[in-house]
């Protein structure tokens, strides 16, 4: 009886986490929107922006931050060309291997990330903040 008290408040516990989980990225598209990103674009973009790639460089393997955004890499390839179609970022072949590909921001892609940023952090202060 205990057993099935325990495994419930684990499967309810789950269940919080995806629904915090679910509010949270339905908030953040809505917001994000209105800069023409939806969370999964600015995922990419703070990656980019914010941490130094494995060889220490500004320019990430997709593999790197398909790796920190938890999107397929088809997903992931697929948003990348659209980021670049619109300007934000930049693709080109690794140097140390031809079939790699380095992802980088471009200035316009730098600058949105900036503006964007904050409403990003306040919609996950308020998210988070209402869940405890």
């Amino acid at each position: 009886m205990a057993a099935n008290r325990a495994e419930q408040a684990l499967v309810e516990q789950w269940r919080d986490i995806l629904a915090l989980h679910a509010r949270t990225q339905c908030e953040l598209d809505r917001v994000l929107h209105g800069h023409g990103l939806c969370a999964s674009d600015f995922e990419v973009l703070d990656v980019l922006a914010d941490g130094t790639a494995a060889d220490g460089g500004s320019a990430y393997r997709v593999q790197e931050i398909s790796e920190r955004v938890h999107l397929s890499q088809s997903a992931l390839s697929r948003l990348i060309g659209r980021l670049e179609k619109d300007g934000l970022v930049e693709r080109a072949m690794c140097a140390e291997d031809r079939r790699g590909v380095r992802v980088a921001l471009t200035g316009k892609g730098r600058a949105l990330h900036g503006e964007v940023r904050p409403v990003q952090r306040a919609v996950l202060a308020r998210m988070l903040d209402d869940a405890d």
